[in-house]
């Protein structure tokens, strides 16, 4: 288990699993972390220094799930660190349903030590203390995938590194006859010595062991869970290599494809939804991401396939052939320097080739702009909106951030245009989403659920959401809304189209464009929208 942070910190519903844009080096440090840990607060950490089965002094906790908690531990027999898994069950349940939440958690146990393999957690002991099972495994020093991911997404070479590390264990697993069922990026760890490890096989299913039948109750989480076990069928491999690639998915683009507000919507989209092309992964790497999320089984690559691909997708770039100058003395009587004819021509080719470097460079997301519209620079939110000609600019009082946005309107105020800047460096209490789809969907959330005042939307809006959009090759989202504004007097129809783009620097950048539903506005706003949106010029990186 992790000294980091083990098997996260939430519950098991995994829809509030949330990603971070990309950095540069995800990779976790090879070198060894301290192993000193400072005493733990009475407060914080009620049961450290326990001595469990006469042997394990528990020294502080990494983590927490759904199924026990997770002690960094002092094995004073041998004198090594350990980890220790506490069972947790609550009091009020009968006792039947207690014995098998105990069994569930020695079937952990079981399922990982009859595996041999380095990408899986080893299993030392299970002390059993007042009917409990305490599984004791090896400590990894590290985090898990899913740490890592709140800091950036991954890039290409590095997600296909870990998901061969995955694979293999899941092949261990598979031939050993155990199916993990809950393969997700908190249940990953990575390492020292860029080690990876899968863990927590709390809900996995053994071949032939049928002590333990589920109650009809859903395990595993439910954005990486495959079609066939949300529709109750027998799941197999390919039920382990479809979460496999949800998770390269989610490592790659930061956010699984499947993930909706809620998890009834979440296991809908898996059911249902066909998830976009991953914007950050091409090549074999995509194709192993688009064969293990086909939703038929049957389809899906065999786990040698994905293990060819993914070797092809880690493997370090060639080197380009050093090209060597020619040594050839030059013919009597002639010289090296090209005649004047050709100079001219290289010259011409030469200063075309400038010129349109220059374009590029000076203008790199210019689009065509339609007659009437202009681009408003506006340097302090580092970016250029586009609007039409007569759009007035509306700043805000001086008393106002006005340094975060902008809005222009047409001279009846019917149709605005609004660009947003929300500021990583101004974020104290993380309020930016760590990917523009993140974001969409939590406001989408919101208008469903509670509206928006400052539109003046009641609960209930329309939405439309679309985790299919893209800046100029980068992961964007965005979001159309219908309401009624929530004038009790005179309330009137209206619709918002929201585009979302996260920064590689983690700010947010949000184009809204409000116009009048079901008028002879409406076509007008739309238009208007989308212009504005294809437009859009974000200069930060």
């Amino acid at each position: 288990m992790s000294s980091d942070g083990g098997v996260g910190h939430g519950t098991d519903d995994t829809t509030s699993f949330v990603l971070r844009p990309p950095r540069q080096q995800p990779r976790v440090p090879s070198h060894p972390q301290p192993d000193a840990v400072p005493a733990p607060s009475p407060q914080q950490e009620a049961g450290a220094g326990r001595l469990v089965a006469g042997r394990y002094r528990l020294l502080g906790k990494l983590g927490h799930g759904g199924m026990g908690t997770v002690w960094r531990a002092k094995d004073e027999t041998v004198d090594r660190e350990v980890a220790v898994k506490e069972p947790h069950v609550p009091d009020h349940l009968p006792e039947r349903e207690r014995a098998n939440a105990f069994e569930r958690m020695r079937r952990e146990a079981r399922a990982a030590a009859r595996l041999d393999h380095p990408a899986v957690v080893n299993v030392h002991d299970v002390a059993v203390v007042d009917g409990r099972p305490w599984i004791v495994m090896e400590l990894v020093h590290g985090r898990t995938l899913g740490d890592v991911l709140q800091e950036g997404t991954l890039g290409a070479r590095e997600a296909a590194r870990i998901g061969l590390q995955v694979l293999g264990a899941l092949e261990a697993a598979h031939a050993a006859g155990v199916l993990h069922r809950d393969v997700k990026p908190d249940n990953v760890l990575l390492g020292r010595h860029d080690r990876v490890v899968l863990t927590d096989f709390g809900i996995a299913r053994i071949e032939g062991d049928t002590r333990l039948t589920d109650t009809g109750g859903f395990v595993g989480s439910p954005e990486y869970v495959a079609p066939e076990r949300v529709l109750g069928q027998r799941p197999g491999p390919a039920s382990d290599l479809w979460s496999l690639g949800v998770l390269l998915y989610a490592a790659t683009e930061g956010v699984s494809p499947f993930r909706r507000s809620n998890t009834p919507a979440t296991l809908q989209s898996v059911l249902n939804s066909t998830p976009a092309a991953p914007a950050s992964a091409s090549g074999p790497l995509a194709e192993v991401i688009d064969g293990l999320l086909r939703k038929d089984p049957a389809q899906r690559p065999p786990a040698d396939r994905v293990r060819a691909l993914l070797e092809e997708a880690a493997r370090p770039p060639a080197p380009p052939a050093p090209t060597q100058p020619s040594l050839l003395p030059p013919a009597p009587g002639r010289s090296l320097r090209p005649p004047r004819a050709v100079w001219l021509g290289a010259g011409a080719a030469l200063v075309a080739a400038a010129v349109a470097v220059y374009l590029v460079l000076a203008d790199p997301f210019a689009g065509p702009l339609p007659d009437g519209w202009a681009r408003k620079p506006e340097a302090k939110l580092g970016a250029t909106v586009a609007v039409p000609s007569g759009y007035r600019a509306v700043r805000p009082d001086k008393d106002a951030t006005d340094k975060n946005w902008v809005t222009y309107e047409d001279s009846s105020g019917s149709v605005w245009v609004e660009l947003h800047l929300a500021r990583k460096a101004d974020d104290a209490l993380h309020e930016i989403k760590n990917s523009a789809r993140s974001q969409m969907y939590a406001d989408d959330e919101k208008f469903r659920t509670d509206g928006e005042y400052t539109l003046d939307m009641p609960k209930g809006a329309r939405t439309h959401p679309d985790d299919t959009a893209t800046y100029h090759g980068r992961q964007a989202a965005k979001n159309t809304v219908g309401y009624r504004t929530d004038d009790s007097e005179n309330p009137r129809p209206r619709e918002v189209q929201i585009f979302y783009y996260r920064t590689g620097g983690g700010d947010m950048y949000t184009l809204t464009v409000g116009y009048p539903d079901r008028s002879d506005f409406t076509a007008r706003g739309r238009e208007v929208a989308r212009a504005a949106i294809a437009n859009l010029d974000v200069t930060k990186p």
